[in-house]
This record gives C-alpha cells, structure tokens and sequence, in this order.
C-alpha cells in the first residue's frame, strides 16, 4: 500500500480528510458559523440570571416574591459617625453637629433619598461612640455604584470638618464602587493578559509564529462563537458575568490544547518523512480522536454543573460545555483545512534564537531519562508518587468551606474593609442584616402587625439580635420587610446560629401563627446557608454523574476495563492533591505568602465541587492523549513497556507546553487581589501542573509497566458495547522507511 493510500476510519479522521480536501469550504463554513452565531446572540441579547432563580429555599422564596411585587430595593448605604477616642459621645453637640452635617451634605447631592437620622432610627451603639446614618441611593440598585461618588465626596468633606470623629460611608453602592474601581481593571487584565502569555509560550514551543498563532486563533473564535451561542441558549438557560469568565478561561485551555496536540502530532509526522497528505490523514486518525474522546469527557464533565440546582453553577457548566464543544468541533474541521492550505508555511515567522520543534526526538531528552529510572523500578515509583500525592492531599481531610467575609476576600488592602469592620464591632451584623419579606392579605391588618410587633420583640429577646429592628411597610403590594441585624456579625458561625434561631424558634412563634402570611427569611447570612444547604446536597450526584460517566467513556474508547478504572484513580488523586495544597495554603496559611496570599482559615464555599468539575474534564486532555499514544503503539506491535515508553516520550513535549500553558493562564488569577480568585487560580494551576508532572510522567507508566498485559484486560462479556476506538489501520501508522527496514521508536 503506498504511502497516500492509507486507510483511515472513525469520525475524527473523516472530517479532517474531507476538510483537508475541501479547505475553502471548512474554513468559510467556520467563519460563517462564528460570524452567525456572534450576530444572532447579539441581536438576541443575554439573559442573566435573576435572584429568585439562582436558590431554591427562603432566598429563593423571598426574592420570587419581591419580583412578583414589582418592587426593586433599592441600594442601602450606611455613614459611620464614630469617636475616635472614649471622651466624645452621640450625646455631645459636637457629635450631633456632625451627625446633622452628613445628613445635610448627602441630601444635597440630590443621588439618595429616606435620610434617616441615628436618633430616629435607634442605630445607637451600646457604648455611645458610634452612630448610622442610613439612606437608599436613588434609580437602579444595579447601577448605583455609578452615581454614588458625589455622596462619597459630600461624606469625605464632612470628615475634614470633624478630626476627633471617623465619618465614613459603606453599603451596596459604595462597595460595588470601590470594588470596581481596584479590581475590575484589575480582573480584566488578567484575561486580556491570557492570551499574549499562551502565544509567548507556543512561540518558544513552535519556534515559529504562524505555527504558535493557529491554537490561539482557534481559541480566540471559539471564544467568539460561544460568547454569542449563550445569548442564545440564555433564554432557555439565563447565564452570568461568571459564567462568561469561566468559559473564557476553560475555552483558552482547551483550545489551545486541542490545536497543540494535532498541530505538533501534524509536524512530528511530517519530519519523519510523510508528505503532506499522509501527515494529516495520521495526525486526524490519532490526535483528531483522542481530541474527540476528551472533548466529550470534558463535556460530560462540565455538565455534571447542571445538577446542583444552582443557577450561578448551571450557567458556568453549559458555558464550558458550550465552549468545550465549538473547540473541539474546530480542532477536527477548520484546523486540518488551515495545515493543508498552508503546507510548509506553517514555519513561517521563524524566531531567532529559538530551534525548530517538530515534536517527537526532540523534545524528550528529560523524560526520556526519568520514564528510564520509573521503568526500571515501577514499584517503587508507584509507592513514592503515590505515598507524595495521598501526603499532600492529606490536609484536604480538614477542610472547612464557607463563604468568605468582606475582610476574608480583601484583608486591609481596602479602607472600606477598615470600615466594614468598625460598623460590626460597634453594630453586629448591622452591616449583613437578616431581611425578613412578609407577604399578607392584608399587611395592615390587626393580627398582622401585632405578629410583626411580636417578632420585632422576640428577635432580640431570644438573642438573635441586639437590633434595632427595622420594619419598612409596603401598604399598596401588602408586604413588609423587616431587617434583623444578626448577633455575630461577621462571625459566619455565630450569625449562622442567630439565623436558625429566627427561622426555628421566632418565627413560628410569631409571623407562623397568621393565617395566609408568609416570611421567608433572606439577606446575606441566610443567602449563603442556603446556598451551602443546596451545594452540600448536590455533591453526591455531581461527583457520582462525573466519574460514572468518565468511565463508561473511557471503557468505550479504549476497549479496556483497567485502563478505565485508572483514569478515575488517577484522576481522582490529582483533585486530591490540588485540595490538599488549597487546604494547606489558603486555610492554614502555611506558604501563602510565596503566592501574595494569606490563611483565611476557610475555603470559598463553591471552589472544592468547581475545582473537581474543572479538574476531572480538563487533565482528561493528558490522559487520552498519553494513553492513545501508547494504544497506538501497542496496536502496531510494540510490547507494552516499549509502548509506554515510545507513548510517553513522544508525547512529553506536547503535554509539557499545553501544561506551562493552562498553569501560566491559570497562574495569572492567582495574582488577583481576591482571595477567592487566589484560590481559584493557585488550584487550578497546581491540579494541572500535578497532573501533567507525577501523574502523566510518573505514576501513569508505572502503573501501566506494573499490570503489563492486563493493561488491556476487557472481558468478553463487556464486548458487545460498542466500539468507539476506531485506530487508523496500521499502514497509516507505519512510517516511510526504505526497503524493509524495521520502523525505530523515537525515544
């Protein structure tokens, strides 16, 4: 059989045969496709998510209701006036002057309305030192971070008037505000930075700039696609802001990753002597496939998102999916199209100072001589690595997650986390107060407000509240909220407990003896246990929806019960061991600050199931791609020792530069000011750095020298599944060689 005349099968290898033939057509169907999807998605606009979907339970509840009401709250801002020593109280006329001065200055700004003075409303403290003047900002609660830097000027003029006092202004708008202002540039950045950090990196891979170009183009109109695809599918499905940067983040990996592994597997055939033709036809048989088979895990991964029952994780996962899927489907159609219409040029653009890389015998040297030593004693290497992962993943076995604190998430680097502090030392929980939405027939009538009057008394008596508590009447909707400033104040626990006791104990005893009332209890302490409750109730099905169908994939493409049960160990000691370094860093503190990050004592709630849908989709890339290599191998005749080595050698370079990739683009939301995008990007880089490191280099290949044979153990009653492995016939993988000389394994 000559060379071009190779026979090929499977999806993978048809579409990059017919998009090699017809390269017009696959890229102008490409464009076509990125053009009509950006274009539709955004005449469709996007659909976010609403408050009242993004819980089930009382938050959820609560806010169905004050939509339903028509009734938009608006953003609530608070001025601290507070002595700075224990010689001025709220009593002195000084301390009133200045009291009366901020009230003037803020009603001035004609941006806020309902000023409420300290001596009206109560907000007192116990001591004397500290009082709240409270208002709402006027227009969309959503914008008013916008028009609030003019009450902010007016509050900061009042404190130059008044130096034995600390006036200073904190809520809803003044943190979106500042926020905004010190990290959404800040965030932004660090995407926008993404990029030209993986095309720097495919340069010094590639050496050449047309070659390191192509991954991050394919990325880049992925990106672009998906981006209009969830205007779309939003409608059906209502995405987020965060779902937008997790898909970005999972889109740039991937793709990159995808075109890394057929460009290279491409170039690696062609400088052993295939031409062009025969070239593609090898690297869609064998890196088109194995981008499929992880492709679809990664897919399968990202979806178990959908069932937790959380709007927020819902979003991210059908984004990813969305974005994981336009990748892939662009790796084996429009990719294969470019190589065939560049041919040669591919290595224009060379850079100086940098050798050609064509995969393979180059790029082996350091692995070559660990798999020598991992080989030649893999039970030992099995122990160590093995013994290395399971002592790091170790702390993760006290891990303690909650929703990180104002203070947690900043630390001091911003005054309003100064100010955050000083109001619920002086107030607790008057910052995060609980809200209380009560809907009756008839909120004015007798047996309502003396329920209302009842629970405002039993709030403070049982303990749940120092107050004061707040109730504000919406006559025409027949609702009321009622604000119950939480004892424990930013103590997460402590407010934990003064929540369960206003659900359980005062207010059945109250608002629950009404007929036809109901008084969910939302705000950010009951926000967040309800989003915990939810979570911690979705962790079964996710991880059990995730790994199960992980391994019926693998068993079906590898037609191997041994190498599927493996994947998920092996898998599943990489999430260990990224646990292990988030508990040990970020909880205990112990190396936080190699990383400019500090031990908040706690993990952000949502991270450890993200981080293992993440996880366990995105190192599937390495693994089929490592283990194809070697199936391959065996397939044409080697052994299975010199399969593994010839597998993983030849695949070394590749893994490497997709690994310093996704570690580097990862690394760089480890830089962020927010201690949970601290968290996010320290986990992720250090899962895939893990994986790509001891598990693929190491424990991998000596597992698989271990078992031997039995590598490829698959029972006969297993065999009539079906057959998803579809290898390209072996002529198709036998390189040129002259007269009959026997192929040599590049090592």
């Amino acid at each position: 059989m000559g060379n071009g005349d190779a026979r090929v099968r499977g999806l993978a290898a048809r579409a990059g045969g017919w998009s090699a033939r017809h390269r017009w057509a696959a890229v102008g169907i490409w464009v076509l496709f990125v053009v009509l999807a950006t274009v539709l998605g955004s005449a469709a606009g996007r659909v976010d998510v609403e408050d009242s979907e993004q819980l089930k339970g009382e938050t959820s509840t609560a806010a169905g209701i004050i939509e339903e009401a028509g009734i938009e709250e608006p953003a609530s801002e608070t001025v601290l006036v507070q002595a700075k020593d224990d010689g001025l109280t709220s009593t002195d006329a000084d301390f009133r002057s200045a009291v009366s001065a901020v009230m003037t200055a803020v009603e001035r700004t004609g941006e806020v309305t309902d000023v409420t003075s300290p001596y009206d409303s109560g907000t007192v403290s116990e001591d004397g030192r500290s009082a709240l003047v409270q208002f709402d900002v006027r227009g969309d609660p959503r914008t008013a971070g916008e028009r609030i830097e003019p009450v902010l000027e007016a509050v900061a003029d009042v404190q130059k008037e008044h130096d034995s006092l600390r006036i200073e202004e904190i809520g809803g708008a003044s943190m979106m505000k500042t926020f905004d202002d010190a990290f959404g540039d800040d965030f932004k950045k660090a995407e926008y930075s993404a990029v030209p950090v993986a095309l720097g990196i495919l340069l010094i891979a590639f050496g050449a700039l047309v070659a390191a170009l192509l991954p991050v183009a394919l990325a880049i109109t992925a990106i672009v696609a998906t981006m209009g695809l969830m205007g779309l599918v939003s409608h059906l499905q209502p995405m987020s802001d965060t779902a937008n940067s997790v898909m970005l983040l999972v889109g740039l990996a991937v793709g990159v990753d995808y075109c890394l592994f057929y460009l290279r597997r491409e170039r690696e055939e062609r400088a052993a002597g295939r031409d062009a033709r025969t070239a593609l036809r090898i690297a869609a048989a064998t890196s088109g496939r194995a981008i499929v088979v992880s492709g679809v895990t990664v897919c399968v991964a990202m979806a178990g998102m959908l069932f937790t029952g959380i709007a927020e994780f819902e979003a991210m996962g059908l984004a990813s999916l969305m974005v994981v899927a336009v990748a892939m489907v662009g790796s084996v159609t429009v990719l294969p199209a470019l190589l065939s219409l560049l041919g040669e040029r591919v290595e224009k653009g060379r850079v100086p100072f940098l050798r050609r890389r064509t995969g393979g015998r180059n790029d082996s040297r350091f692995w070559s001589a660990v798999l020598k030593r991992v080989l030649a004693r893999p039970v030992l290497s099995v122990v160590v690595a093995t013994g290395a992962l399971l002592a790091v993943a170790a702390p993760a076995l006290g891990m303690k997650t909650e929703n990180l604190t104002l203070d947690q998430e900043f630390g001091d680097s911003l005054p309003i986390v100064q100010t955050y502090n000083r109001v619920n030392a002086a107030f607790p929980g008057g910052s995060e107060p609980a809200e209380v939405v009560v809907k009756a027939d008839d909120i004015n009538a007798p047996e309502v407000k003396a329920a209302l009057a009842d629970f405002r008394e039993q709030a403070v008596g049982s303990g749940a509240s120092r107050g004061p508590v707040e109730i504000k009447l919406h006559d025409q909707q027949n609702l009321a909220f009622v604000y119950v400033p939480l004892v424990g104040g930013s103590d997460q626990d402590a407010a934990g407990a003064s929540l369960e006791k206003l659900r359980d104990e005062v207010r059945p005893t109250t608002l629950g003896k009404v007929d036809g009332v109901e008084a969910p209890i939302t705000g950010q302490v009951a926000g967040n246990k309800d989003f915990n409750d939810q979570l911690v109730g979705s962790v079964v099905p996710v991880f059990a929806f995730v790994v199960v169908f992980a391994f019926l994939l693998m068993l079906l493409s590898f037609r191997s019960l041994t190498i599927a049960v493996t994947s998920i160990v092996l898998n599943l000691l990489s999430v260990g061991a990224a646990y292990g370094i988030l508990v040990a860093v970020f909880q205990h503190g112990w190396g936080a600050s190699l990383v400019g990050a500090e031990g908040v004592g706690a993990i952000i709630t949502w991270l450890p199931l993200f981080l293992f849908v993440i996880l366990f989709g995105l190192s599937m890339d390495y693994h089929v791609f490592v283990v194809s290599r070697i199936r391959e191998a065996r397939t044409r005749g080697l052994g299975t020792r010199d399969a593994i080595r010839h597998g993983v050698v030849t695949t070394a370079g590749v893994v490497t530069s997709a690994a310093v990739i996704m570690v580097a683009v990862f690394a760089i939301f480890g830089t962020l000011s927010m201690q949970s995008m601290k968290q996010m990007g320290v986990g992720l880089a250090a899962a895939v750095l893990i994986d790509a490191t001891v598990i693929r280099g190491v424990l991998l290949p000596a597992v698989m020298a271990l078992l031997g044979e039995r590598n490829w153990y698959f029972p006969k009653w297993l065999h009539r599944l079906p057959d998803l492995t579809h290898d390209e016939a072996p002529a198709a993988a036998t390189p040129r060689t002259r007269d009959d000389e026997p192929e040599k394994v590049p090592v």
